[in-house]
């Protein structure tokens, strides 16, 4: 129980004074009735003050129980939520203390209200408090609410005590994605132009991935094992459509990433509305990238790769980007087994990194949009143009964007950078 937490109001301090002068007084002067004045003004702010400190350590012991609750969560960048907070009695009968004379409050982080004033509503009943108040998230990540700030006030009106109530949660903030759509064509010759997203027979329809613990032997695929020195499994693709991996090359300014991150965001989840498998690979978080996501009709697979985009952090360096980006490759390298569509959302490159991102679409079928700098900076410019240009010499379906453009017009863009092959069977 942290005593320091007890302030005294300027009427207990009033009091406080007057009754230790009168206490002296009477003393000095031998009168008994200033002394009894005095020790009952005493005895006023010392009740007030010793019943705030029993409360609060009943407190502490159990009394009080909170609940939070935000509705939807998590919630998506630009969207309204409500934080609801319950707060009851941890105890029952005589013993539940009142509720309807405390006072509460609580702080919200700055990016869920974008700096605007949050206004709650309380209702107080006698044994159960309620405090309700909307946000609307404008930064994607995770950002705190709570603790609860609970002051209390004696009978009296001598002191006050004020402290926290449990722990801060954290709200989980999705990016906005921008719906594209799957049914734009692929140019190619007149002959194979086929619906992007669009099923069709194939005689082998399977894909290649790592070998994992408990995994069919059967499966396994032999001449590619042999050349791999490790060992693969086949895993049936029965949609007829391909896995694919989103590739996200982060950058080092905040507002490109964030661009950057919505717009990934967009394609693996357009990718997912067509049917494929997909995983979304690059910046830090790399637990969850590691399988594809199943498209399902409850939308979970969309919610996974969303979930996984809300950690993302930005490079803290260029050699961390770069760690990150060979990261990622060595991952689409070890489970693509050539029959996977890669779609890459990158900046200029390094030689080295840019050399491995090429090999890349050696073994599986390629789609990059090369990002270019907002202000225009010809030294950018020209690097991002090379990117591209290496990439295309590779056998890449390339286009340039811009940080900031719509993110509708960067998709149409790549889908008619194709001239020799579509995005799916």
């Amino acid at each position: 129980m942290d005593t320091r937490r007890l302030r005294l109001t300027p009427r207990g301090t009033g009091l406080t004074v007057l009754g230790g002068g009168a206490l002296v007084a009477g003393v000095l002067l031998g009168v008994s009735t200033l002394v009894q004045v005095g020790l009952l003004l005493l005895m006023t702010v010392g009740a007030g003050a010793g019943l705030l400190l029993m409360q609060a350590r009943d407190q502490a012991r159990g009394a009080l129980r909170l609940t939070r609750r935000v509705v939807p969560h998590p919630v998506t960048e630009g969207d309204p939520a409500t934080v609801s907070v319950e707060l009851t009695s941890g105890r029952t009968g005589a013993r539940a203390p009142r509720l309807d004379r405390l006072q509460i409050a609580e702080r919200a982080a700055r990016e869920l209200s974008g700096g605007a004033p949050l206004r709650a509503r309380v209702s107080r009943e006698r044994h159960a408090l309620r405090l309700s108040y909307p946000i609307s998230p404008t930064v994607r990540g995770r950002w705190s609410v709570g603790p609860v700030q609970l002051h209390r006030a004696d009978p009296f009106g001598v002191a006050r005590w004020s402290g926290p109530l449990g722990e801060p949660a954290l709200v989980a903030v999705r990016p906005r994605i921008t719906p594209l759509g799957v049914s734009s064509t692929a140019l190619s010759s007149d002959a194979d132009r086929v619906v992007v997203g669009a099923r069709s027979p194939s005689p082998d329809d399977t894909a290649l991935r790592d070998y994992r613990t408990g995994d069919d032997l059967r499966r396994v695929h032999w001449p590619t094992s042999a050349r791999r020195g490790e060992l693969v499994v086949r895993q049936d693709e029965r949609s007829g459509r391909r896995p694919a991996s989103v590739l996200l090359d982060l950058p080092l300014d905040p507002a490109a990433g964030e661009w950057s991150i919505r717009l990934a965001a967009s394609v693996a989840a357009a990718l997912v509305g067509a049917g494929h498998h997909v995983r979304l690979l690059g910046g830090d978080v790399l637990d969850a990238a590691r399988d594809h996501h199943r498209p399902d009709t409850s939308g979970a697979a969309v919610a996974a790769l969303l979930d996984q985009t809300v950690d993302l952090t930005m490079p803290a360096d260029l050699p961390q980007r770069r760690a990150w980006m060979r990261t990622a490759m060595d991952t689409l390298q070890a489970d693509a087994g050539g029959s996977e569509l890669v779609l890459a959302l990158v900046g200029a490159l390094d030689s080295r990194t840019l050399a491995a991102l090429a090999r890349t679409g050696e073994t599986t079928h390629g789609w990059a949009m090369v990002r270019t700098s907002e202000s225009g900076d010809p030294v950018a410019s020209a690097a991002a143009e090379s990117t591209a240009e290496r990439l295309r010499r590779a056998g890449w379906a390339v286009c340039l964007v811009r940080v900031g453009e719509d993110h509708r017009a960067c998709w149409e863009r790549l889908l008619g950078s194709d001239d020799r092959a579509v995005m799916s069977r």
